[in-house]
């Protein structure tokens, strides 16, 4: 019986353990870097939205999480992110040529400017979904890359 009793002392302090490990993580602060490939050139700024649920993505101005607009300095270009917690994201990029905070279309709805996802999904008839574009930040230092694609 002191075996026994010993064995489940052991596992509820590994189980105990493991718990407190698991949210310990799930409530850090990560960071997400994103480099950015493929720009046409540059002029103007590119603009990166984060999205921490599928409503309003990926062009809903008040359904982002976080946002920020970037002057041109290299290509690549890379942009950082802090202070995201631990889950499910998904990024829509824009290369904003006349820094005007909109990507601008023609009269059929066809970007002017380029544009870009995580996992740089095919575009041909919509935008993708969430579930096509997100990524996971499970750690303190998450790196992704979109390449933008121009039409």
């Amino acid at each position: 019986m002191v075996k026994g009793f010993r064995v489940s002392m052991l596992l509820l302090a590994v189980l105990g353990n493991l718990a407190w490990s698991f949210s310990a993580k799930a409530n850090f602060n990560g960071k997400l870097s994103i480099k950015i490939d493929d720009l046409k050139n540059k002029q103007g700024q590119v603009c990166v939205s984060i999205f921490a649920s599928s409503e309003g993505f990926p062009s809903e101005r008040d359904r982002v999480l976080q946002k920020q607009c970037s002057k041109i300095t290299d290509i690549p270009l890379s942009i950082t992110f802090e202070n995201l917690k631990a889950g499910s994201y998904a990024v829509a990029v824009f290369h904003d040529q006349n820094n005007d905070y909109t990507l601008n279309s023609n009269i059929f709805g066809i970007p002017k400017e380029g544009f870009g996802f995580f996992s740089n999904p095919e575009i041909l008839t919509r935008a993708p979904k969430f579930s096509e574009a997100a990524f996971l930040v499970a750690g303190p230092d998450t790196n992704i890359q979109i390449q933008l694609k121009y039409f």
